[in-house]
């Protein structure tokens, strides 16, 4: 039997959502699988994203034999440019995968240095002791694979995201299989998405969103604008062919949504019939029943796009009475607030808004729920198993879920968080020593401003640039600002600048007087206007970045 360890190291992604990240390590060798992301909590003042903390994949370097990604989503990819600032390694994935990568390695002047191979499902490839079989699943996103690891141990299985759709859009099939046949063969262990275990039954098939969307293009009688995830190519595909069959053009509006449908056309994953495509520009200038806009920003994020039309602030569409809005998409826990304020604008405008649950729905989850895990479970019967991709509570059920296959083969479940460790050797499994893991929170998006703690970003930036907290005092029922902003600021500059205290005041004013009503009694976009705009003057005055904390008083 062979005398190494194999460990499993998650290093994000468990017990939480977003930021996944899992390492193996046999010996001398480790292999890391995605490299993501997640969005910051609101009390991460000034952080764009939060990725995992690659210390212990630092301090092992030399054993790191490269990054396999399971698909495109930013929550498995978004941290890989923060990976390859530290690590050199090559980086392993499907065509369209690597391409959303390419486009983050490009903006931070990364690409050229990157190592990036193609790799196709059904397609095997050795990384040191490790054999690496890419499976197809099928997801919300094309293109997504889980892996069959063959170490000297025995077979690791890890599924990705996925979800079990007998009819996918693009006839692409769940590969069950190669799983089935890797589960008669013996897997020493699984490792499985638990993001919607607590759902009973399946998860509906892509396919039953297109009623739904043929019911909204029958009946809208102006113009139809849909909102759903960029990566969604799949729901993409049926608006455009809807768009066809009604006699409607399609634009794109949205920095992501246009970049991923051009990637994804370029690689013959999204099919635009002729004629259809519309340029932004021309949106108002055709008649509202022709048209139908497709618009990135569902979760209301504050400059999104979806968010500027929804305050009537965007240079290419405005609603009118009788329009319809659909948000073809799910609420990311923690976005309430913001979604819900975002949809009150758009019914403010005599939208129609059409969302949530409904039969037929017109959104469908791309993760798989309880019966679609078990079938997954019963074909693969691990001798260990892991739950991976989900808060505690998600792990814990989907580990309740594997107890009926103790009966057939299963030795033990083990509900891991990230920095946990599992080692598996001769003689069995147990849980290993904790590492070091945690968050790097980002911001701006740039490799520079890459900290470890929160704590001590603020702490460093008070003590190099200082800031600045910009008062605005709205009247609560005019929406209008009272009087001049006031400018509060500490360790930044001092008396002698009372003239630049002062331009930062009309800055603000400035800002204040281009936003519409509905703007203003939106503190998010107000704070968010503020402090770019703000950020933009003073660093173009002072070349510093003083932490800028607009705060706004209804009065």
């Amino acid at each position: 039997m062979p005398d190494q360890n194999l460990e499993v190291i998650p290093l994000g992604g468990l017990g939480e959502f977003g930021m996944n990240s899992m390492a193996l390590r046999y010996g001398e060798d480790i292999i890391v699988i995605d490299a993501g992301m997640m969005f910051p909590d609101s009390e991460l003042l000034g952080v764009d994203i939060v990725t995992p903390d690659f210390t212990y994949l630092e301090q092992h370097a030399a054993m790191v034999r490269g990054l396999i990604l399971t698909h495109g989503h930013e929550d498995h990819i978004g941290g890989v440019p923060f990976l390859l600032s530290q690590l050199n390694i090559p980086v392993y994935g499907t065509e369209f995968t690597l391409k959303l990568v390419e486009r983050r390695l490009d903006e931070h002047e990364m690409l050229e240095e990157a190592s990036l191979h193609v790799v196709e499902a059904g397609e095997r490839m050795q990384l040191g002791p490790f054999e690496i079989e890419f499976i197809r699943v099928t997801h919300s996103i094309v293109s997504c694979v889980a892996l069959a690891i063959t170490t000297p141990l025995g077979v690791v299985i890890h599924t990705g995201d996925f979800k079990v759709d007998p009819t996918p859009t693009d006839n692409e099939l769940f590969d069950l299989h190669t799983l089935a046949e890797y589960g008669k063969r013996g897997v020493l262990l699984l490792m499985s998405d638990s993001t919607n275990v607590d759902r009973p039954g399946y998860s509906e098939s892509e396919r039953a969103v297109r009623p739904r969307l043929e019911d909204l293009f029958s009946r809208c009688e102006r113009r139809l604008v849909i909102s759903c995830f960029s990566s969604s190519i799949h729901r993409l595909q049926q608006i455009l062919d809807l768009a066809a069959e009604y006699g409607r053009k399609v634009a794109f509006l949205g920095r992501s949504m246009l970049n991923v449908t051009e990637i994804a056309h370029s690689l013959g994953l999204l099919s635009i019939p002729d004629s259809t495509l519309l340029r932004p520009q021309d949106i108002m200038q055709i008649a509202p029943d022709k048209v139908a806009v497709v618009v990135s920003g569902t979760q209301g994020e504050p400059m999104s796009a979806l968010s500027r039309v929804a305050v009537d602030n965007h240079k290419h569409l405005y609603l009118q009475p009788g329009d319809m809005v659909a948000l073809s998409s799910r609420i990311i826990p923690g976005n309430e607030k913001a979604i819900y304020r975002m949809m009150n604008h758009i019914a403010r405008r005599g939208a129609e808004l059409v969302y949530g649950s409904m039969n037929p729905p017109v959104h469908v989850s791309g993760h798989a729920s309880e019966e679609e895990l078990k079938l997954v479970l019963n074909l693969v019967r691990p001798r260990y198993f892991v739950p991976i991709h989900g808060e505690y509570r998600q792990l814990s059920r989907h580990a309740q879920l594997a107890e009926h296959l103790r009966f057939a083969g299963l030795k033990d479940t083990f509900v891991l968080e990230t920095g946990a460790t599992l080692i598996i050797d001769s003689q069995g499994a147990r849980r290993g020593e904790k590492i070091t893991v945690g968050r790097v929170c980002i911001d701006s998006g740039s490799l520079d401003d890459v900290v470890e703690d929160i704590v001590i970003r603020d702490r460093r930036h008070l003590s190099e640039d200082g800031f600045v907290l910009p008062i605005i005092a709205i009247n609560k029922l005019s929406g209008k600002s009272e009087g001049l902003p006031e400018i509060v600021s500490r360790g930044f500059v001092g008396g002698d600048n009372a003239d630049l205290l002062q331009e930062a005041r009309s800055v603000v004013r400035r800002t204040l007087d281009s936003s519409s009503p509905e703007e203003l009694g939106d503190w998010g976009v107000m704070q968010e206007k503020i402090r770019t705009d703000l950020k933009r003057f003073l660093s173009k005055q002072t070349q510093r970045r003083p932490l800028i904390m607009p705060v706004i008083l209804e009065v």
